[in-house]
């Protein structure tokens, strides 16, 4: 069991690893060992999520959420196939801990009559400028 909060964990049967061949360097050996790992999260189907976090997850996951409603994180940054396999899952569980806070809400707020005032004074200073950018007749 993989544990995210005091009160969220991922069980072992939501989580499938396939490993991978790692493209970059590593002569000879990248072309025989399968080191990357590509570490897949039923997320959707899972029944430890909330349905808020599995929403905000959603989001958060973007172009790694597939249409199953799976989260894939792929690792092949060092050539150490364990390392890979714990860099993916960190990066899976602080992707669930970032869904797990709720945002704050945004209190709308109104502009000051200073700031009004300024912002329509600048408005017309600029049509002005703009206004003597036109054609010159020649009869003047």
């Amino acid at each position: 069991m993989l544990r995210i909060t005091d009160d969220i964990g991922i069980e072992d049967w939501e989580l499938t690893e396939q490993f991978i061949r790692a493209s970059g360097p590593g002569g000879q050996n990248v072309n025989k060992v399968a080191s990357a790992v590509e570490l897949r999260f039923e997320a959707a189907r899972s029944p430890n999520l909330p349905g808020p976090v599995k929403t905000r997850l959603k989001r958060l996951a973007g172009r790694r959420w597939t249409r199953e409603g799976a989260v894939i994180i792929q690792c092949d940054e060092t050539r150490s196939q364990a390392r890979n396999r714990d860099i993916a899952r960190d990066r899976l569980v602080e992707l669930i801990r970032q869904a797990t806070e709720r945002p704050k809400r945004r209190i709308p707020t109104r502009p000051t009559l200073g700031a009004r005032k300024r912002r329509l004074k600048a408005k017309k200073e600029r049509g002005e400028v703009k206004a003597l950018r036109g054609k010159i007749d020649k009869e003047e």
